[in-house]
């Protein structure tokens, strides 16, 4: 019989980020750059910190749809070097939209926001993140983002 998957919590990143860079219309919506400019890295499988100097590439779709996708690097306390690719999808109700944009803080239940992070890590301590399929749930706050790893056993 097929094993059924489980999710376990793997990490907890909390991501500071700068203010969006519009980019203008491009296929699919309006392009946005939002510069990541470091964080905090904490969980039962990883600790650490998030290097400034990433980015989250988003379109955003005429619908609302946020099409993401971040590229970043986490160093681990052992100093490893371990990126990060993580895409996803961002979306609510318009009026819950406009709220995040206005920089207010909303529950993040009011909002879908779903990525699917694949790593890089040397072989070592860390290398099972590169073996692995993660899911994590997110949320907007005015000055960042959290996100919650979760394994896919």
């Amino acid at each position: 019989m097929m094993q059924v998957p489980e999710l376990v919590f793997a990490f907890e990143a909390r991501v500071s980020v700068s203010p969006a860079v519009e980019a203008g219309n491009v296929d699919g919506g309006r392009r946005r750059i939002i510069p990541i400019t470091g964080g905090v890295v904490e969980g039962p499988r990883l600790n650490g910190i998030v290097i400034p100097g990433g980015a989250d590439w988003q379109i955003v779709r005429g619908d609302g749809l946020i099409d993401l996708t971040a590229r970043y690097t986490i160093r681990a306390d052992d100093g490893t070097l371990i990126g990060v690719v993580n895409r996803g999808y961002r979306h609510a109700p318009p009026e819950v939209l406009a709220r995040l944009a206005a920089g207010e803080t909303v529950d993040p239940a009011q909002v879908y926001f779903r990525t699917t992070p694949r790593f890089e890590a040397p072989q070592g301590p860390h290398h099972w993140l590169t073996r692995h399929i993660f899911v994590a749930t997110a949320g907007r706050h005015p000055a960042g983002v959290q996100l919650r790893f979760f394994q896919l056993t």
